[in-house]
Order: C-alpha cells, then structure tokens, then sequence
C-alpha cells in the first residue's frame, strides 16, 4: 500500500500545497529584504522566521502544524542549530510584490478548501512570521547603535501582508 502525501488529507493538489509550503519561506525572505539591513541584521532576522517556522509545528491547527513540519524537514531544524542561507534578492521590491500576490492565491485557496479556523491560523501564522523577521533587528543607527526596531518599510510590507490576507 502507498502512503499518501500528508496534504491530500486536506484535499489540497501537490501544486496547491507547494504554494502554502513556499510561502512561509518566501514571506520571511521579503520581510528580511523589506530594508537593507547588512549580513548580520539579516542572519538574526533569517533566525527569528525560521523560529517562528518553525514553532508553527507546535501549532493547534493541523494545517499550521503539517505545513511547518514541511518546511523544517526541507530547510532544517533551528533547535538543531540549522541556519537558512542568506539570500539577497537583485530585485526585493519585484520579490514582496510577488510574495504579497501568493498570499493572496493563498488566501483564496484556504477560503474555498479549509474552515475558516485552519485559513485564519495560516494567515495568522504568516503575519507573525512577518512581524518577527521585522523586529528581529534595528535598522539604520551607527555601528549597531540606535536606529529603528521597524523601519517605514518593513513596516510597509507587514501591514500590506496582513491586509492580503485580511488578518
């Protein structure tokens, strides 16, 4: 007998739960890319995401909790000291609009698959993940000194995700 994927479970297809599992990822590497914060704020906001990723596993909803078992076996596990790369994206305001138009197909998706409990903890889910890489390092100041927890444009794209996805 064949196991079958976990997202089928969920009447998810393999391209949907592709969009639901990238995302995540994708909305911390935008968050991070928001503002120019140099290699170290950048690591510390990488860490703070990822953690939050990964902290989806202990969610109360399945989907939550299936979906960042997913990410965390793909990209590795923060409580076994596994870091993501740093990624510089050539375009970063080209990489948040595309994010932002995926969490609106998967705002969509939810609202026509899932109860509206599961869809909300996803959403949810997604805007903490955005706010924790926002506020995982200061930006701006002198040799790490002042400067602001969230810049104009991290915050930007924080309250334009939430809006999305209506969270």
């Amino acid at each position: 007998m064949i196991e079958q994927p976990a997202y089928t479970g969920f009447g998810f297809s393999d391209e949907e739960w592709g969009l639901l599992v990238g995302l995540p990822q994708s909305v911390l590497t935008a968050a991070s890319a928001a503002e120019s914060d140099g290699a170290r704020r950048t690591r510390a906001e990488n860490a703070a995401g990822l953690e939050t990723i990964a902290a989806g596993r202990e969610s109360a909803s399945p989907l939550v909790a299936a979906v960042a078992g997913e990410i965390v076996s793909r990209v590795g596990d923060p409580e076994a000291g596994e870091e993501l790369p740093v990624i510089s994206p050539a375009d970063p305001q080209a990489l948040i609009d595309d994010v932002l138009v995926r969490a609106g197909q998967a705002a969509t998706l939810l609202a026509t698959k899932v109860d509206e409990g599961e869809a909300g903890a996803y959403r949810h889910w997604l805007v903490e993940i955005a706010d924790q890489v926002v506020g995982a390092a200061s930006s701006g100041g002198l040799l790490g000194i002042g400067g602001d927890q969230v810049s104009d444009s991290e915050r930007k794209f924080r309250d334009r995700l939430s809006q999305v996805l209506n969270d």
